[in-house]
């Protein structure tokens, strides 16, 4: 009888025993909610970088979209009007990416690139129309060497932020280079 006893309650301390060992692995080993969703959100950006690049590249230039169609306004920088470093100026600085206000001041800034490996987001630059200096900038929407689209702000006849294509005469004669500065 002491034997059947002390068999049961062995059995049931065994019993136990196996229930906590398996409480033990489940509540150590698992992660709780919020790691769970940490790692998962880290998962979720995780990218290489140009994924990264990319995604960063398409929200400048929607924004700058955006922007269509707002009026030329000679040393503007908001959205009231703009002059093209002003649009440049205020398109950057949205995303917290210091780019200098004039377009003399692009002279030595950024990355020079060959017009070939322009990406979205990559700045264009052209000479002024009447003097031998830089004077317009554009920002490519559409990337595709010398037939790439940039938006700018334009002071010819539309007077105002538009699209165009870099193989347009009167910009293909006056571009000087392309820069990256992302």
């Amino acid at each position: 009888m002491v034997n059947r006893l002390y068999l049961r309650n062995f059995g049931k301390l065994v019993f136990l025993a196996l229930v906590f060992s398996f409480l033990a692995y489940v509540m150590y080993d698992k992660p709780n909610d919020s790691e769970t969703q940490q790692e998962s959100s880290k998962e979720e950006t995780i990218f290489t970088s140009e994924q990264t690049n990319y995604t960063f590249r398409d929200s400048i230039v929607e924004y700058g979209m955006n922007l269509l169609g707002t009026p030329y306004v000679t040393a503007g920088s908001g959205k009231e009007g703009f002059d093209c470093s002003g649009y440049i100026y205020f398109v950057f600085q949205r995303f917290d990416i210091e780019v200098p206000r004039s377009t003399a001041g692009y002279e030595n800034f950024g990355t020079e690139i060959p017009i070939e490996k322009v990406q979205k987001g990559d700045l264009l630059l052209f000479l002024s129309p009447t003097r031998d200096t830089i004077g317009h900038i554009g920002i490519v929407s559409t990337a595709n060497g010398n037939e790439s689209d940039f938006i700018h702000a334009t002071s010819g006849s539309a007077m105002k932020v538009v699209i165009t294509n870099l193989s347009n005469e009167g910009y293909t004669r006056r571009f000087v280079k392309a820069i990256r500065v992302l």
